[in-house]
């Protein structure tokens, strides 16, 4: 059993090294005076990972004072986190944002997913892209493909929605100046509704009404069928024959405070009385002669 510990403690040190080999111990040592010393990295690492156990407890099963865990405990995941210059050996209970899982027989490790992928399922699957790309089938694309538009809301390539109308109405009756009665031609209109409004690049909506000429057999308007217009018309015809008929009664005013309008009136008024006054004495001078 040790045999294999520590044939496991050797690859996982070969390990780190193959994917970072520009950060050997030797090459580290020739950096150091200037970067970082190793201990404010660590001390850094603990600031960032305030959860995570340090050395070889809670999490690491197996560990160094250099590369942080060698392994992990069943179950947790391996990452790589860059501290400075340095790589630290990190054990988890689930991978963090932009790495994916993957579980073998001796270790579960977490992979970078790729660079313009956020999140994802293995590294030819993204769940969710980087800011400026859109998701499409598991892939990260800087535009949508065609019969395809961007989503800018959920940053996903979605499909094309065009504009969906129902069925038009029945022609509704014929009418004039809102009145059904007193014409012989007409309009009629009829309707629709928007059943799905369209996205950015779907096809616009159709008029959702429509009018034509119409014609019809004139009838009389009956009493209450008059429109308002015409009540209306009806009415000031009505007050206009009623003033024109009307005398005004000037007896008893001053002349000094009469208005012009009321001169007039009162002197019509008399040039009517005199009409009246000769046609009787002339009929009165024809029967004498008789």
């Amino acid at each position: 059993m040790e045999e294999r510990t520590d044939v496991k403690i050797t690859w996982l040190i070969e390990f780190h090294w193959s994917l970072f080999p520009t950060l050997s111990p030797k090459a580290t040592t020739q950096r150091r005076a200037d970067s970082e010393s190793y201990e404010d990295q660590i001390a850094l690492w603990r600031i960032l990972h305030p959860n995570v156990s340090q050395g070889c407890q809670g999490g690491c099963a197996t560990c160094s004072d250099y590369n942080g865990c060698l392994s992990c405990k069943p179950k947790l995941f391996f990452v790589l986190e860059r501290i400075g210059m340095k790589q630290i050996g990190v054990c988890l209970s689930s991978c963090p944002s932009g790495y994916y899982g993957t579980r073998y027989p001796d270790i579960n490790k977490c992979t970078k997913c790729k660079a313009d992928c956020d999140t994802c399922f293995n590294k030819n699957f993204c769940t969710k892209c980087k800011s400026g790309f859109y998701l499409h089938l598991g892939k990260c694309l800087d535009n949508c493909p065609e019969g395809l538009e961007a989503n800018n809301h959920t940053m996903e390539c979605v499909n094309i929605v065009h504009c969906e109308a129902s069925e038009w109405s029945p022609w509704g009756p014929c009418t004039k100046k809102g009145k059904t009665c007193g014409f012989k031609r007409g309009t009629e209109t009829r309707v629709r509704e928007i059943i799905q409004h369209p996205s950015a690049k779907g096809n616009l909506c159709p008029p959702t009404s429509e009018t034509r000429k119409c014609a019809v057999q004139r009838k009389k308007c009956q009493k209450g069928e008059r429109g308002k217009k015409g009540r209306e018309r009806k009415r000031k015809k009505l007050n206009k024959e009623e003033n024109k008929d009307a005398i005004p009664d000037n007896k008893g005013l001053d002349p000094s405070r009469e208005t012009p309008e009321q001169r007039e009136n009162k002197d019509k008024q008399q040039q009517k009385k005199r009409k009246v006054q000769e046609k009787q004495q002339k009929s009165v001078s024809v029967s004498t002669v008789h």
